[in-house]
């Protein structure tokens, strides 16, 4: 289950014990409440294997998308922003890579290397959302046009000159 499933399901839990409850909201804020109490008892915890772990155990343990959503989640990751949109990238079959990112918006801007991606733009979005959740739009660069400077179809070479 990705961090993005997790965090509806909790939504949706929380959205359940609202109906519950008396209408006031308390049913509500209790689960809130719970909900904070865990992740500040699952930062603790997080931290403290973080800190004891080797650098290249957890270099390794970086690419994994789950292990790097829980990172992201308690602020524990220890690479920034734009590192984690390349290695996001970097795991996708094909050739797309990172021409920009404005954090004021969100916005990432990408750019079709070599032969193309080979992955949608929903693939994309999906491994960027568990590496780099800061991330909240994508914007493709346009390939340049190429001027081909040649004879026209069924144009005799000798016409062209």
């Amino acid at each position: 289950m990705t961090a993005e499933q997790t965090g509806r399901r909790i939504q949706e839990a929380l959205d359940r014990l609202d109906r519950l409850g008396d209408g006031d909201g308390a049913a509500q804020q209790a689960g809130e409440h719970l909900v904070r109490d865990l992740m500040d008892f699952y930062h603790d915890g997080l931290a403290r294997l973080v800190g004891a772990l080797p650098a290249p155990a957890l270099a390794a343990l970086l690419d994994d998308p789950a292990v790097a959503a829980l990172l992201v989640l308690h602020d524990l990751h220890p690479e920034d922003t734009t590192a984690r949109i390349h290695r996001a990238l970097a795991a996708l079959p094909g050739t797309v890579e990172a021409a920009g990112f404005d954090p004021a918006t969100g916005t990432v801007r990408l750019r079709r290397t070599g032969g193309g991606c080979g992955c949608s733009e929903e693939d994309i979005e999906a491994q960027l959302a568990c590496h780099a959740p800061e991330v909240t739009a994508l914007e493709f660069e346009r390939a340049p046009r190429l001027l081909q400077i040649g004879t026209r179809p069924g144009e005799p070479a000798e016409a062209a000159r």
